[in-house]
């Protein structure tokens, strides 16, 4: 393989030494692009982009080739590829987003669920990576990811999105031992799947824990934090003679930093209600952050936007550690050139915090 020319973003995820903060966006693909929704047209719909790993790279490339102070490109695809290739029936309603034609609602819908193979069942995927990879040609690394089980766990038994998560919070009071067993199975199934992402040349993962924040305390304990903490346990973490990073990312999380600091993993992501400052001080000890402007601040104006990145970059201080990164998803309505100015203030501004 060829060797990284921009390694940046893998240092700071090990809090080695980096000349300025590096940043990359969840979503950076994605509609607020007009030549992502020129790619999407020609592929005809989402997942028709999503399991053509020539469109997957494309689309990958599009934010890379329009913002060269992007550190890291992110594989093209949806968090909901496992549910789907445990035969759940994805699709997607304009305006109404992800829905399964089949959901789990009992004990014996979750026993008859099977565990996808990555290369037989998700090999679109493994074939996107190894494309985008040699596209990529070592300009920046490459990061894959999953949801975690809890979150696949919530599409599953809701049948797609949910305001309330009824039917899976019933399930986890109701039927804990149901609910347990899909666990465990989106936990392996989630293993298998980044272990396939990092041999086919994934160099950092991150799992996305949507929905975590909308547990208890307890429950996110039980049902969340333990079967990332099992996948982390699970993970190949050295390939192609460099470690492989991982990034626990709980939307809502900020209560229990401590918790996931433990859990294993190399970096947190934190969304935008944390001060991240006060999780530096909480657990930077232990792993590095990635975070966490509010994605909203890209409808200001671009001196705005340069403010607030000022802001978060002087409230994390000096030295490594740091990934700059929006809190969640960058939104369809953002003007590209506000997240070109985002993104050139994170470079300018924080080469003061690493001399």
């Amino acid at each position: 393989m060829t060797a990284l020319k921009n390694d940046r973003f893998l240092r700071a995820l090990l809090k080695q030494p980096v000349d300025v903060t590096p940043v990359w966006m969840m979503r950076q693909a994605g509609r607020y692009l007009p030549e992502y929704r020129a790619s999407r047209a020609k592929a005809g719909d989402f997942m028709s982009l999503c399991m053509n790993p020539e469109f997957a790279c494309e689309v990958t490339m599009q934010p890379l080739d329009r913002y060269p102070q992007l550190d890291a490109a992110i594989l093209f695809s949806d968090i909901l590829t496992i549910p789907d290739a445990m035969g759940q029936g994805l699709y997607f309603e304009t305006g109404e987003g992800p829905r399964f034609k089949k959901v789990v609602s009992t004990l014996a819908d979750i026993e008859a669920l099977p565990i996808p193979d990555p290369h037989k069942d998700l090999g679109y995927v493994m074939d996107a990576v190894s494309t985008i990879r040699r596209e990529l040609n070592g300009r920046v690394p490459l990061i894959g990811f999953s949801g975690s089980p809890w979150t696949l766990a919530t599409y599953m038994v809701e049948g797609g999105s949910s305001k309330d998560y009824r039917k899976t919070k019933t399930m986890l009071y109701d039927n804990p031992q149901a609910l347990h067993l899909l666990l465990d199975k989106l936990a392996q199934s989630v293993t298998s799947y980044l272990n396939g992402q990092i041999m086919a040349g994934a160099q950092a993962v991150q799992i996305f824990d949507s929905w975590g924040g909308n547990l208890s305390a307890a429950a996110y304990q039980e049902f969340s934090l333990a079967y990332m903490r099992k996948i982390v346990s699970g993970l190949i973490r050295e390939h192609e003679g460099r470690k492989v990073p991982v990034i626990l990312f709980t939307k809502g999380g900020g209560l229990w930093l401590e918790s996931i600091a433990d859990a294993g993993a190399d970096a947190l992501g934190l969304d935008w209600t944390c001060d991240i400052g006060s999780a530096r001080d909480r657990v930077g000890g232990k792993v590095a952050l990635q975070g966490n402007m509010d994605p909203t601040v890209l409808y200001a104006n671009p001196e705005a936007i340069r403010t607030e990145v000022g802001r978060i970059l002087a409230s994390y201080g000096k030295g490594s550690g740091h990934v700059f990164n929006l809190g969640h998803g960058i939104t369809p309505e953002v003007n590209p050139e506000h997240a070109g100015a985002f993104l050139r203030a994170v470079h300018e501004l924080s080469a003061q915090y690493h001399e």
